[in-house]
């Protein structure tokens, strides 16, 4: 235990000595990817503003065939604008977000109580960039629809309500913690990729660094058992790696802090026993990348071999948020002993302050503990190859 000690002493003295390792894992991380997200997230709440409140400019075709249909939409804040020669082609190209077309026939059907035709034309494609415009458009001419048509109704003696028979009211049971959308999406996949590759810089250089600067032999001369050295690498790994994420969190708080709060549904603002159930929950991840990263660093050839695999590491965290983000299932007990799987389940459940039984909780911590012995058990045997003192 003494050996374990003085060697994870060691590792943590020679990871607070590199300038630039800090640098990334307490600055660059913490710092520009709470303030990145935050920001995208205020940008695009204040666009989506514009676009529901800010006047809409809207070209429309045949605009003379429907005049109190266009002073109804300019009543409404709408500019309406000459007809583009190719409407398709103006959508396309983003030269207007929607156009509106209004039917040869519309004065004809009108005046014969027929349902007139109108046409919005708008690309799907682009969701983000016209999709509120889209839906305001749509709004304003079902209430100029819904509007003519009480209108009719009442002139031949009719009460509107006939033209109503089912009244449909809504109750919303979320909470203001289930609604935040964006954590449930992306903190955490962003928690378990820092928490699987964090640590990475550290672990390689530990092992596949020293082995380089042939600091690594002398190290595996000393009479210290060599799951001792290997497990106190892991161990410095995973402190260095929990601190980044500490340091992230409290970032991630104050970046959404300051974000304005108008128009903006998103929040980070856990209580203390939600964060340390987040600890609890990436700690098996954290070690799990810690011991993974340190099996690779012992069996690569080289410094430069072992960051070759960090893509394709970097994709095992990030499946079950792609699957859980296109297709959305309801939590099984089986899914919370699926490695990144099962944690990001219970992430999504700490974030929606729902509660979490003792039986999940031992499903998780008992299924990832149980792969991080397994994979420690790899990495152990991988540190007693005779090729491991020396690079080739």
């Amino acid at each position: 235990m003494r050996a374990l000690w003085i060697v994870l002493r060691k590792e943590l003295l020679d990871a607070f000595r590199d300038r630039r390792m800090l640098l990334v894992a307490f600055v660059v991380i913490p710092l520009a990817i709470p303030l990145v997200l935050a920001g995208t997230n205020a940008l695009s709440a204040r666009k989506q503003m514009q676009q529901l409140e800010g006047p809409l400019e809207l070209p429309v075709i045949g605009a003379e065939r429907a005049p109190n249909l266009v002073a109804w939409l300019q009543a409404h804040n709408v500019r309406v604008l000459p007809a583009p020669r190719d409407a398709d082609a103006a959508v396309r190209t983003q030269e207007h977000d929607v156009v509106l077309r209004i039917d040869e026939e519309y004065g004809e059907d009108w005046r014969s109580g027929r349902p007139a035709s109108v046409e919005v034309i708008f690309d799907s494609s682009r969701p983000l960039a016209s999709g509120a415009t889209v839906a305001r458009l749509g709004g304003l001419l079902d209430g100029y629809g819904s509007t003519v048509g009480t209108l009719r109704l009442v002139a031949r003696g009719i009460h509107p309500a006939v033209a109503n028979p089912l009244q449909v009211g809504t109750r919303d049971v979320a909470t203001p913690e289930a609604r935040f959308d964006l954590s449930q999406q992306i903190l955490p996949y962003l928690l378990l990729l820092l928490a699987f590759i964090g640590g990475m810089q550290l672990a390689i250089d530990a092992t596949a660094g020293e082995r380089e600067r042939q600091s690594l032999e002398p190290l595996l001369a000393t009479p210290v058992a060599r799951e001792s050295i290997i497990s106190a690498k892991i161990l410095a790994t995973a402190v260095f790696s929990l601190l980044s994420i500490a340091v992230t969190l409290i970032a991630y708080r104050l970046a959404f802090a300051i974000v304005p709060a108008r128009g903006v549904d998103a929040s980070f603002d856990p209580e203390p026993a939600g964060l340390l159930q987040l600890f609890l929950i990436i700690l098996p991840v954290v070690l799990l990348g810690a011991t993974v990263l340190t099996a690779l660093a012992a069996f690569a050839r080289s410094y430069r071999e072992a960051q070759a695999y960090l893509p394709l590491l970097m994709f095992l965290p990030m499946i079950p948020s792609l699957m859980l983000m296109v297709a959305p299932v309801r939590t099984q007990l089986w899914m919370l002993a699926v490695p990144f799987l099962g944690q990001n389940q219970m992430i999504v459940r700490v974030l929606r302050s729902e509660r979490i039984s003792a039986l999940d909780w031992g499903v998780s911590l008992g299924a990832s503990f149980a792969v991080v012995a397994v994979v420690w058990w790899i990495a152990a045997r991988l540190y007693h190859r005779e090729q491991l003192a020396t690079s080739s």
